[in-house]
C-alpha cells in the first residue's frame, strides 16, 4: 500500500528510513535544514562511521541501558546482520574490528554517507533543504510549516536527532515538535561524553592518550563496579576523554559530585607481583640515577611527575635507596591510578543525547506515536540510548526500518 511521507531530519534514521519507504513505493521527501544530509555520520566513529556491530540481537539489547525493552521488535526485524547486509547490498564493503566494530573498508564515512545518498537519488526522493517550524494535523493529513514553504502529507516521520553536536543541526528541534503534538519529553542529558575530574592532575597530562589500559568506574554511594574495560583513553585539560571514558559516563545516569570515581590499570597485563619485578629490573640498571629520571621504560613522560608525586618518594631518590615499602605504593599506583569525576562536559560535546521522546506513546512495533496518528519518531529522538560500539547507529536503522515497514504496508 503506497502513500506519501515526509521525513523531518536527513541523518541516520532519516536518510535509511527514506530509502526504505522509497523501495516500497511511497513518495517521499526528506526535509533537511543544514547544507547537505548525513552531516552528523560524517564525524561518527572519529570520521570512520561504526555503522554497527557484528552481534546477535541479544547482544545490541545488553548495551541499550535506557528502555531497552522497547527495542525488542525493531532489532528482531532488522538486526545488525541486516544493516551489514543492507550495505554490502550497496557496494560498501565492510569489515570488523576490536569489540565487533563494524566499519567501512574505505575507514571513511563518506562512504555510508553517500551509499545513503545516492541510493535515495536513485529512487527519486526529494531532499528540500528547509527548516520544520511546525506539524499540525488536519483532517487526517499533516501539514508542515518550514522557513520557506508549506507541506501537505499522509505520514511525517520525525528524525530530527537530539541535542548533541549542535554544529551538526542536532538542536533539539524535534523535542519541540513533539511537545506540540502532546508528547512528552524526558529530561535531556549528555551520553558518551567526556568527564570532569577534580584537582589538576589530568590538565597536567593533557594530551596524553593511554593504549591498553583498563578503566572502571565505580558508584560510591551504591559500592558498586558499573563499568570495567580495556582499551583506550585520553587526559585532557577538564578530564577524560577517549573510547574508555566515553563508555564509562553512559554508566552514569545522575550525576552528582563525590558519587564515583575512576581507576586506571597503567599495567593490566602484568600482577602487581610481575610488575614489581618489572620495576626491580628497571632499577637495577640505573641505580644512581634519581628516581624521577628512571621511570621512562614504564611510562609516558607526562604522567611521571604526577605518580612520583602521589607516590610521596622525592623526586630526587636514587633508585638503589627507594624502599620496599616505596616500591610497593608505586605498584598500587599503577594498578590503579584514582580520578574523582565531578561532572558531564556540556552537551555539545556529548556523541549522544539521553532522554528524549517518551517511548511509552510511541508503538514500538511501528515507531507511531500512540498520540497521533501517522506521525512517527525515529533514531535519537526517541528516549533511547546506547553504548559506543556502532550500537546507537543501529537502533537508528532499526527503528527507521519499523517506521518505514508500517508507513509502506498501513499508511497509505
Amino acid at each position: 500500500m503506497s502513500g506519501s511521507a515526509l521525513i523531518v531530519g536527513g541523518g541516520a534514521a532519516g536518510m535509511f528510513c527514506a530509502v526504505c519507504l522509497a523501495r516500497g513505493g511511497v513518495e517521499c521527501t526528506v526535509i533537511e535544514k543544514n547544507s547537505s544530509t548525513g552531516k552528523k555520520m560524517m564525524i561518527t566513529g572519529k570520521g570512520r562511521c561504526n555503522v554497527t556491530n557484528n552481534c546477535d540481537v541479544d547482544t545490541v539489547i545488553k548495551n541499550i541501558p535506557r528502555n531497552p525493552k522497547f527495542m525488542y521488535s525493531a532489532l528482531y526485524n532488522f538486526s545488525p546482520k541486516d544493516t551489514m547486509k543492507f550495505f554490502e547490498d550497496l557496494g560498501v564493503e565492510l569489515k570488523t574490528e576490536r569489540g565487533n566494530r563494524v566499519f567501512p573498508v574505505s575507514d571513511k564515512a563518506a562512504t555510508i554517507v553517500n551509499a545513503l545518498q545516492h541510493e535515495m537519488k536513485r529512487l527519486g526522493v526529494r531532499v528540500l533543504k528547509e527548516n520544520v517550524k511546525d506539524i499540525a494535523l488536519k483532517d487526517g493529513a499533516k501539514i508542515v510549516t518550514t522557513d520557506k514553504d508549506t507541506h501537505c502529507t499522509q505520514n511525517v516521520v520525525i528524525a530530527t536527532g537530539g541535542k548533541s553536536y549542535p554544529a551538526t543541526g542536532s538542536t533539539g528541534d524535534g523535542y519541540i515538535l513533539a511537545q506540540k503534538l502532546g508528547h512528552t519529553v524526558t529530561d535531556v542529558a549528555p551520553a558518551l561524553v567526556p568527564l570532569t575530574t577534580k584537582g589538576s592532575e589530568a590538565a597536567q597530562m593533557m594530551g596524553l592518550s593511554l593504549k591498553n589500559v583498563t578503566l572502571s568506574l565505580t558508584d560510591i554511594k551504591k559500592n558498586k563496579t558499573l563499568y570495567k574495560e580495556m582499551g583506550e583513553m585520553l587526559f585532557t585539560h577538564f578530564g577524560i576523554s577517549g573510547p574508555l571514558t566515553l563508555s564509562a559516563s553512559s554508566h552514569i545516569q545522575t550525576m552528582e559530585k563525590d558519587r564515583y570515581f575512576a581507576d586506571i590499570d597503567l599495567k593490566p597485563a602484568l600482577s602487581k607481583e610481575q610488575l614489581d619485578a618489572r620495576i626491580l629490573r628497571d632499577f637495577s640498571q640505573e641505580k644512581n640515577r634519581d628516581i624521577a629520571n628512571s621511570l621512562g621504560r614504564l611510562l609516558p613522560s607526562s604522567m611521571i611527575p604526577v605518580i612520583i608525586k602521589r607516590s610521596g618518594i622525592p623526586p630526587e631518590t636514587k633508585v638503589n635507596s627507594v624502599t620496599k615499602e616505596q616500591r610497593a605504593r608505586l605498584v598500587d599506583l599503577l594498578k590503579c591510578f584514582r580520578l574523582y569525576i565531578d561532572g558531564f562536559r556540556p552537551i555539545e560535546e556529548a556523541i549522544i543525547t539521553r532522554g528524549g521522546v517518551n517511548v511509552k506513546e510511541i508503538d514500538p512495533k511501528t515507531m507511531q506515536s500512540k498520540l497521533c496518528q501517522g506521525v512517527y519518531f525515529i533514531g535519537e529522538v526517541l528516549d533511547v540510548d546506547a553504548y559506543t560500539g556502532g550500537f546507537n547507529l543501529q537502533t537508528a536503522f532499526s527503528t527507521a526500518y519499523a517506521c518505514a515497514e508500517s508507513i509502506k504496508n498501513y499508511g497509505g
